[in-house]
């Protein structure tokens, strides 16, 4: 159980990066766009269906508050 409450911790912290990361503008073949693949590769996977189910408000996606809400639940419940 310990092993999947830190999987889900480290998740929750790679959503929230991918968020920071949403912010800064990728310079082509900087290390930063590497990080940033790397990071859109590992959270695409939950966030793009996240996308899809819940429509955006304004101009703001809020599938990763979502997503992040969602992982705190399933952390609280986990790791109790």
């Amino acid at each position: 159980m310990q092993i999947l409450c830190t999987l889900v911790t480290a998740y929750i912290v790679i959503v929230f990066l991918r968020v920071i990361l949403s912010w800064i503008p990728p310079t082509s073949g900087g290390g930063l766009a590497t990080v940033n693949r790397i990071v859109f590769d590992i959270t695409e996977p939950v966030l793009g269906p996240a996308r899809r189910m819940i429509p955006p408000a304004g101009m703001f996606d809020l599938s990763a508050t979502v997503v992040i809400i969602v992982l705190l639940v399933l952390r609280g419940i986990i790791c109790a």
